[in-house]
């Protein structure tokens, strides 16, 4: 046996020489020895390459360079080989008890198993083939602390003296989906310029240097396929031999996005493409079959003896619909012979059976209709379904598309240019939406090829990690506990003390970027771009939403700070990429448009304070300006000059928005604003009333005390009874100051409704408000009991007092999917639509609530804006009010998704799909509602029940 050893010997040392700990454990390296790495020489490059990875990887950690060496007898070793490759290895490792057997037929495994013999403590790692025994090198610097994005993010490892490895360690793995990766998109405004300004300026583009580098991280992060950047300011990958080559030697498949195919890149190539006949003809192959044929044989030519996924069929030359033909029978006709022609070009080429080479089907946008039109599709070709670029699957397999031998897969986006808005510049796709989408994926038999637009890489690092972490194994994650990745990442790569409170702010983070992403934040769109609009966040109801929603986000901003301040210093660069930043960013993002909003609003109200939030939004503006310089200039010592931008495309919603400011006309003058007022209240008016306060909820109410002079206010108030309770009853204001009014309800009776005032009065003039409360007799025999408040009962989804699933069909809580908490989905993704005629035994929630109302109700049913898992089935369930008859409501949209589609538009922005219907409560009291399972996909995030003529919550 040929061996090549990659570890020095830095001490040589006997087995006398070790404690009994140090003979328990297995060392790599510590102060008294060293295990070598030892590697047949006839080993694939990609061993190789994952071999010196984890070589420089315990450098990282120990601090001492290891050395190439050719032979050694060191007491530790590690035995690295791929299955098949020599004979007298194999035999070893099934000698040793090495379950080979297992590895047998299956792609990408490897085990990983300590033994100690003879005196000897030896390490083997196997593998499958050449990518699972590279996978479990990487397997094994993940084990000792070093995170797959040590170089993308910088998460430095800690130093340690001694790396060891318990006596009985052992690891057998192997991927679920075939191939796994990612699409490198809309790279104009980060990815792009950093590689050709800062990290490849010889190449002063996205070539080989930058591409070993993501290659590295998507070996690190056990991926194993790439679609190149694509767009107008790079130049194809192709265009640099030595990109293929990386992508050789870090053993990653290339392939190409759904309107590149046979790997050519369009945008770039076609038309500096010189044909032999001198004539290039335009891009329709219905008009220019042979020039474009000649085209796809010149890549495939240049690609043949590398590993590439081709992209089939055909669209525009960038994202556009495939030109050709007079109808859909015409193009699916044209579509057809496109097929034919890049199917024998590469079995000819290749020299290979057709179906032994990977191939993919998009249908994307327009090529979904062709496909549902009748297009064939040849059997051995992956259908790869798309989402509608918002996270949510268009469509699935159903039963037959299940058993075609080539399988299905997903193109996925966490990043997106396009309508209704961009979302290019800070992640937002919370990793429960991820798992809610690729589950039904998974358990729908797409398991042959994910691929993720992840943009520019930074800043979708969890995003990634958490897809292709999924694309591994799905079969590890749970729905009831989705949330415990973001503790579970941040330990990884910031260690256990920080673990929880990072956690705790990446959950926050996500939660409140789903309900409104930063960039949505304009409610404007794209194509063509619109200003922005005053966001749909009440400032006069629920609380303040727009400040709770301000107050929720400077929670966190300051929460980063003070972590920042307190990470070690090998960790703050690495803290600023993964979590500091994006929760600056966002967190200002809001501000600056919420302030400005309550500044244009304030203004219009004469509020001297307008002026204060017009700096605020100002101020906010300016931060994520210096955030983003700080992100570029200062962290890894410029290492990310060019990465970032604070306006990716320069979009009206980076913008600084339109602020007003209140001039006092008078030295003294102001007002009271009230809860639920939108106009300034009159003196001495007697019909202004603060909501009617409940004992069940034990809400309270603000009253804005406002300045509109040019000296100070000075104010008081006054209770007219104890039981009302007011956070203050003077002051001397410049601005405003909100004032909280609560009940004691110790000194209300049961079953008691009570009447009293507060009395303002500021400038010599009154300002009464009427106080309203009702303390109930009503028992509250669980927590998850609703009632009516302010004429709304809000009940979220997972609230239910019961659940009753069967076998064949379940409820299940979805951590993290709700746009305030969890949501509820139903399973299993494969179960057959319950009969509508006969509900009897399909699964069934059960919700308690009360009202102090009766008559006619309006339900609101809050939805993830998801679509049917195919043609097969709706998004249906059905509610129940007091045992009356089924009503069926479906969640899907009422016309398919277009990127015009108006309802597509506000519920993919808005993050919910609102499904309503009128019903009567004949009494006030004690109620139930039942939802119950019909389609198998449905998303329930929450319920709301409106009494007729009250106001409705904010949506």
């Amino acid at each position: 046996m040929i061996c090549l050893s990659v570890f020095v010997i830095l001490v040589s040392i006997s087995t006398s020489c070790l404690d009994q700990n140090e003979k328990d454990a297995f060392i790599l390296t510590s102060e008294k020895a060293t295990a070598q790495l030892i590697i047949d020489t006839n080993e694939n490059q990609l061993v190789f390459t994952a071999a010196r990875l984890f070589s420089d990887d315990i450098n990282k950690i120990r601090g001492k360079q290891f050395e190439l060496n050719a032979t050694g007898d060191s007491v530790y070793q590690i035995k690295v080989g791929t299955l098949g490759l020599n004979p007298d290895f194999d035999q070893e490792c099934e000698a040793t008890g090495i379950a080979i057997d297992s590895l047998k037929g299956k792609r990408e495994a490897y085990i990983l198993k300590v033994t100690q013999n003879k005196g000897k403590h030896i390490l083997y790692l196997v593998g499958s083939d050449p990518r699972g025994t590279a996978y479990g090198l990487m397997e094994l610097s993940r084990t000792i602390g070093v995170s797959p994005w040590v170089w993308w993010a910088d998460v430095k490892p800690q130093h340690k003296e001694e790396i060891t490895l318990p006596a009985n360690f052992y690891v057998e793995d192997s991927p679920k989906v075939k191939f796994r990766g990612i699409f490198l998109n809309d790279e104009d405004w980060g990815l792009q310029p950093w590689a050709a300004k800062t990290f490849e300026p010889e190449t002063g583009d996205i070539g080989p240097k930058t591409y070993e580098k993501i290659f590295e991280l998507l070996l690190r992060l056990k991926a194993n396929a790439i679609w190149p950047a694509m767009h107008d300011c790079t130049r194809a990958f192709f265009t640099y031999p030595n990109n293929i080559k990386m992508a050789d030697k870090y053993g990653i498949w290339v392939g190409s996005s759904h309107c590149e195919p046979m790997l050519r890149n369009n945008v770039d190539e076609w038309h500096r493409w010189n044909p032999t006949s001198g004539k290039r003809g335009n891009w329709n192959f219905d008009e220019n079959p042979e020039q474009i044929a000649e085209y796809w044989k010149q890549r495939v030519d240049t690609a043949a003896n590398y590993d590439g996924i081709y992209t089939v069929g055909m669209r525009g030359i960038h994202d556009g619909g495939m030109p050709g033909g007079k109808n859909l029978n015409d193009k699916v006709d044209i579509l057809g012979n496109v097929l034919n022609k890049q199917r024998n070009l590469l079995s000819e080429i290749k020299e290979e059976e057709i179906t032994n080479i990977p191939q993919i089907f998009c249908p994307y946008k327009e090529m979904l209709q062709l496909y549902k039109a009748g297009a064939k599709i040849p059997e051995d070709v992956t259908i790869m379904w798309a989402d509608d670029n918002n996270g949510y699957i268009r469509q699935l397999s159903n039963l037959e598309e299940r058993k075609r031998s080539g399988g299905a897969g997903v193109y996925y986006h966490i990043s997106y240019w396009g309508r209704p808005h961009d979302y290019l510049w800070l992640e937002s796709t919370p990793v429960s939406l991820i798992w809610e989408e690729m589950n039904k994926a998974y358990q729908t038999n797409a398991k042959n090829v994910w691929i993720v637009n992840v943009g520019d890489i930074k800043s979708n690092e969890i995003g990634t990690n958490f897809f292709l972490d999924m694309a591994w194994d799905p079969e590890q994650f749970i729905p009831e506990s989705l949330d415990s990745y973001y503790s579970r990442f941040a330990e990884t790569h910031f260690g256990k003390q920080y673990s929880n409170e990072i956690g705790e702010i990446l959950r926050e983070y996500f939660q409140l970027g789903f309900s409104r992403k930063p960039e949505h934040m304009g409610y404007n769109g794209v194509y063509p771009n619109t200003p922005i609009y005053d966001p749909e966040f009440f400032l006069f109801h629920n609380g303040d939403e727009v400040h709770q929603r301000i107050d929720a986000y400077d929670k966190l901003e300051k929460q980063v700070e003070k972590l920042y301040e307190k990470m070690p210093d090998n960790l703050k660069d690495a803290f600023y990429q993964l979590v500091a930043y994006k929760v600056i960013g966002v967190s200002n993002m809001n501000k600056k448009i919420l302030y400005a909003y309550k500044s244009r609003t304030y203004t219009k109200q004469g509020r001297t304070s307008a002026g204060l939030y017009a700096d605020k939004a100002k101020e906010a503006f300016e931060r994520i300006k210096d955030a983003t310089s700080f992100y570029n200039d200062t962290i890894a010592h410029g290492k990310w000059k060019h990465m970032m931008s604070y306006n990716p495309r320069e979009l009206p919603v980076f913008d600084m928005p339109p602020t007003n400011t209140y001039h006092p006309i008078y030295e003294n003058a102001g007002g009271i604003m009230p809860e639920g007022y939108l106009n300034p209240i009159a003196p001495n008016a007697n019909s202004v009333s603060l909501p009617v306060f409940n004992s069940l909820t034990d809400r309270r109410y603000f009253i804005d005390v406002y300045n509109s002079g040019s000296k100070a206010l000075k104010w008081g108030a006054k209770a007219e009874d104890s039981w009302v309770k007011i956070s203050k009853t003077s002051g001397e204001t410049k601005f405003d100051e909100r004032i909280w009014v609560s009940i004691n309800w110790n000194a209300i009776a049961t079953n008691d409704t009570k009447q009293s005032k507060v009395l303002f009065k500021l400038n010599g003039q009154n300002y009464p408000v009427n106080i309203k409360a009702l303390k109930s007799d009503w028992s509250v025999d669980n927590e998850n009991f609703f009632v009516e408040d302010i004429g709304i009962v809000c009940i979220e989804a997972e609230g239910f007092v019961s659940v009753q699933n069967k076998t064949d069909g379940y409820w299940k809580r979805i951590q993290g999917l709700g746009r305030y908490s969890d949501a509820m989905g139903t399973f299993p993704v494969t179960a057959e639509p319950f009969d509508i005629n006969d509900l009897s035994t399909a699964p069934e929630l059960r919700y308690d609530f009360h009202t102090t109302s009766s008559g006619e109700v309006k339900l609101k049913f809050h939805c993830l804006p998801n679509q049917p898992i195919n043609d097969c089935y709706k998004l249906r369930f059905a509610y129940s009010i007091d045992n009356a008859e089924p009503i069926i409501i479906n969640a899907a949209l009422n016309d398919e998704m277009n990127e015009n589609n108006q309802e597509w538009k506000e519920d993919v922005l808005n993050a919910v799909r609102m499904r309503q219907n009128m019903d009567t409560l004949k009494e006030k009291g004690k109620h139930q509602l039942k939802i119950t399972m019909i389609d198998p996909g449905v998303v329930l995030d929450k319920i709301e029940i409106l009494m007729l003529g009250k106001p409705e919550s904010e949506i």
